[in-house]
């Protein structure tokens, strides 16, 4: 312990110079909790110093918007497919390429509740996941999504498994800890909510089909 007649008199102000920088490290640590909060739209677990503690949110409306508007790019035996969640009704389900009048779903295993993880890790637990639907014995290929946008820089890659049942994909989106999961049957595409940290188990985003150029 170090004693003197300079470090007894400086006590009283370096406490309070502590306390100050521990209240401004905590408005600090609220302000980047409150721009998360803000930036991802939805409830999550947050340590305030006492404890973890959740806030359930409902999924934020311009989130939503992005997914329906996330361009799809589907393999084919025709070619590569475009399509879209933000489409009109669809009167006619015939005139959709038969892909879309299939049962699919599009699984991710990327980037688990929005976080942003190292290519390498997100690579893996892709893998993983492709691996776990071939022992399921469900015919698996790759596919894409991407924010068509002009300044848009996300794309990630996907799994299109055929045949895949609800229930199943439903699972697969909650074991991964994705926020939703796009599931489609009877050409009705549905964005499923898979963590609750997003919204309600289960909450259901239907959508309509929309052909891109």
């Amino acid at each position: 312990m170090v004693t003197g007649v300079g470090w007894g008199a400086a006590e009283p102000s370096a406490a309070r110079g502590g306390g100050e920088r521990a209240r401004e490290r905590e408005r600090e640590r609220e302000g980047e909790r409150a721009r998360a909060r803000a930036r991802f739209g939805r409830g999550t677990r947050w340590d305030t110093g006492s404890g973890a503690c959740y806030h359930p949110r409902a999924l934020d409306q311009n989130l939503l918007r992005s997914y329906f508007a996330t361009v799809y790019e589907l393999p084919t035996d025709a070619g590569v497919l475009r399509v879209s969640m933000d489409g009109e009704i669809v009167k006619d389900i015939q005139v959709l390429p038969p892909l879309l009048r299939s049962k699919f779903a599009l699984l991710t295993a990327y980037n688990p509740r929005s976080m942003l993880l190292p290519r390498r890790v997100n690579d893996g637990r892709h893998q993983v996941m492709r691996d776990l639907l071939i022992l399921g014995c469900f015919r698996v290929e790759h596919c894409v999504g991407y924010d068509e946008e002009p300044e848009g820089v996300w794309r990630e890659p996907a799994w299109l498994v055929h045949g895949i049942e609800r229930d199943e994909a439903l699972n697969f989106g909650r074991t991964f800890r994705q926020n939703t999961i796009l599931y489609c049957r009877d050409a009705k595409p549905e964005l499923i909510v898979t963590d609750p940290t997003c919204d309600e188990m289960g909450k259901v985003f239907p959508g309509n089909w929309r052909l891109r150029s």
